[in-house]
């Protein structure tokens, strides 16, 4: 998702039951908690002042604290940053045998492509139909799955090669993320609160969940990816990413990125927006990015 018109508003971050932690220009948080009021002052006054480094050093949020309902919600660490193409409107991404894959969007810019972690740079670039505008991306096999915004067409790519293949597929509603899971792909549409577990061959539906948080639909779920059992989310146009049970639909915690770019800036905040997740099976890596960011975050959950 996308760069248009808004169809729906993503809703404010889950109530905290306990007070935010205040947060330093780019560093991690300061509890104040245990400060007097005159000390807290003063911390406040040190923080404003202070400048430190934007990303390659890691930077940590808080513990986990949890909404009025419960629902956990995790800080990260930076282990690593990575140049990303600012050029990229990252739609969807994922790594499968050590090899970095994106999808991009926007009408006339959309693509798939094949990244070099180290760089940021495209090693390949399959780019498609200006008409289409380009969604979230999974891999089955030897083979590339990538959706589209309102088209309902799933187009179909050799993964090693991005070799277009002769045949696509058709879906109702529109394409927002793809991922995997061991049932097959997992498909969500942001206009609703669902997600539709798929099919590879011919992208029937086999089963459907409603995702909520407290007994709350959740919708707005963007680029998708299977970690450890659960479905991860970005909210499109929020700093955050649900953990997602892939039998109830229920949020099993929320992750919190806000202040991941630093100091860095974007293009548009309004639509340069937190958009890409992908998981590192083989080293167990997760890695985040956004939409025409200048960086790819290597990230660890601070559980």
């Amino acid at each position: 998702m996308h760069g248009f018109s808004t169809i729906r508003s993503a809703p404010p971050l889950p109530e905290l039951a306990v007070p935010r932690p205040l947060s330093s220009a780019r560093y991690g948080r300061w509890r104040l908690t245990a400060l007097s009021a005159g000390a807290a002052m003063m911390l406040l006054a040190c923080c404003a002042k202070s400048e430190g480094p934007v990303v390659d050093t890691p930077v940590a949020t808080d513990e986990p604290k949890v909404t009025k309902d419960g629902t956990p919600i995790h800080g990260y660490e930076i282990v690593k940053a990575y140049p990303h193409d600012t050029g990229a409107y990252t739609q969807g991404l994922l790594i499968v045998d050590g090899v970095l894959y994106e999808s991009t969007g926007r009408l006339g810019e959309s693509s798939v492509r094949i990244v070099d972690l180290e760089t940021g740079k495209p090693e390949k670039v399959r780019p498609i139909s200006s008409s289409l505008f380009g969604e979230g991306l999974a891999a089955v096999g030897g083979v590339l799955y990538q959706i589209t915004w309102k088209a309902g067409r799933a187009l179909v790519f050799d993964r090693e090669t991005l070799r277009p293949l002769e045949y696509e597929y058709r879906y109702d509603g529109e394409g927002w993320g793809l991922t995997t899971s061991p049932e097959g792909l997992v498909m969500s549409d942001g206009t609703t609160d669902v997600i539709q577990f798929l099919n590879p061959k011919g992208f029937k539906v086999l089963r459907t969940i409603e995702v909520s948080d407290g007994g709350r639909p959740v919708y707005d779920l963007n680029e998708l990816e299977w970690i450890n059992g659960e479905i991860w989310a970005n909210v499109w146009k929020s700093d955050r990413v649900a953990r997602i049970d892939p039998e109830t639909g229920k949020v099993l915690a929320w992750i919190d990125f806000s202040g991941l770019l630093g100091g860095l800036r974007v293009g548009s905040p309004t639509e340069d927006v937190l958009n890409g997740i992908a998981y590192d099976a083989d080293t167990g890596n997760i890695y985040v990015t956004g939409k025409r960011w200048p960086r790819l975050f290597h990230v660890r959950i601070v559980d």
